[in-house]
């Protein structure tokens, strides 16, 4: 194919996925706030509705490139890592064989080249055949088959050969070259389309947290269900910051600078018929309704490098999540016997670790339906005073959503 316009679209970095568009698309914005940010991003040339390259931007300045033939199989991963200023230089160059569609979507490949470069242009060429190719985020250099091998082949080359310039976000004919590897030969000139998706409403808002934790019937994907709040005891706050953890991963907390004292925590428990389980959890401040909902985060996330309904939110990995002070620890010979097994019962939601006065307690509860990472709300006044901040394991959503 001889090619003189490329279509670019940019996603969320592919990783084993062998499609053949972005699972996960982003913006041209929020993929240029990424780009400035240092994060990774993913961008996919095509032509004529063919994907042809798929280049992913990784931190530390290393990018990776994926080509794609003419029948739009992914055959070859091409690694970059910074060289000298302005410079990337291809240190891993694969390239895959295979011997049947069947085969190439399950991933086994009949042969398996890779090429490996280094910095004074040393070039090493190892074959592998007839063995299966193992998905990874690293590059292919060692495989891990019984698979046979020719002997490896060693020479010295001039590393200007395999150098191409860093590119500026937007300059992706910087990479166009690399297509002629299989078999797609740019033009003299060659022009950038922006197929991009919009950059939608952003980042996911705090709609009808207020009437989680209001009484009464409700729709939800499982029918019609009842939310009811109930309350579970008072927290104390003795440092000024209230954190939300999984109480087994006390670490790296996410906190909401918030008054001293003790204040009330009320649960919205949602009853559907197959069950009932915590929808979102509060803590109460001052008895003001909130003015308006803010995402609690940490000083190192942005919400500008957020799409298209995503959150910074606090992770569960043991189906239990806990408001405390940002002082409170627990002992891990406590987790079990004073947690997770009288959470362990259909008919407890809560749990209160308390603390010796004038000490922080510590109110733990099941995290809706389990393991994941949901948002964390802070409510304020018009004065921007912490009224409550909330936990929302998105069962329900007032609106209708779910």
């Amino acid at each position: 194919m001889i090619f003189d316009s490329l279509d670019v679209s940019y996603g969320e970095v592919w990783g084993s996925y062998r499609g053949m568009t972005h699972p996960e698309p982003m913006s041209h914005a929020l993929a240029a706030r990424k780009h400035a940010a240092g994060m990774d991003y993913a961008v996919l040339l095509s032509a004529q509705q063919r994907p042809l390259a798929l280049v992913e931007r990784w931190p530390r300045g290393k990018w990776r490139v994926y080509l794609f033939d003419d029948r739009s199989w992914r055959m070859q991963m091409i690694d970059l890592a910074p060289h000298h200023t302005g410079t990337l230089l291809v240190r891993w160059n694969t390239r895959w064989q295979f011997s049947n569609e069947q085969e190439y979507a399950s991933g086994k490949w009949t042969v398996q080249e890779t090429t490996t470069v280094s910095a004074d242009g040393q070039v090493e060429v190892k074959s592998k055949f007839a063995g299966p190719r193992e998905a990874s985020t690293t590059p292919l250099l060692a495989g891990t088959s019984d698979s046979s091998s020719v002997p490896v082949r060693r020479f010295a080359a001039p590393v200007e050969d395999f150098l191409c310039p860093v590119p500026e976000f937007g300059d992706w004919q910087v990479f166009a070259p690399f297509l002629a590897q299989q078999g797609h030969e740019p033009a003299t000139t060659v022009i950038l389309n922006d197929v991009s998706v919009s950059e939608g409403s952003g980042p996911l808002r705090a709609t009808g947290i207020e009437q989680l934790f209001s009484s009464g019937a409700c729709d939800t994907r499982e029918g019609p269900a009842v939310i009811e709040p109930i309350d579970v005891g008072m927290l104390r706050i003795t440092s000024g910051q209230l954190a939300v953890s999984d109480p087994g991963w006390i670490s790296d907390l996410r906190t909401v600078a918030v008054p001293v004292g003790e204040f009330p925590v009320t649960l919205s428990l949602l009853r559907t018929t197959s069950g009932t389980e915590v929808a979102a959890a509060r803590v109460t401040f001052l008895d003001i309704p909130p003015h308006e909902w803010e995402m609690a985060l940490r000083p190192d996330e942005d919400l500008r490098l957020l799409g298209e309904g995503q959150f910074y939110g606090v992770g569960v990995d043991t189906g239990t999540a806990a408001f405390m002070d940002a002082t409170r620890t627990v002992a891990e010979d406590q987790l079990d016997d004073d947690i997770f097994i009288p959470l362990g019962s259909d008919s407890q939601f809560s749990v209160e670790l308390p603390g010796a006065e004038p000490e922080p307690n510590l109110i733990a509860f099941c995290a809706g339906e389990g393991d994941g990472a949901y948002p964390v709300w802070t409510g304020r006044t018009e004065d921007g005073q912490v009224s409550c901040v909330v936990v929302d394991f998105q069962l329900h959503s007032a609106n209708g959503a779910e």
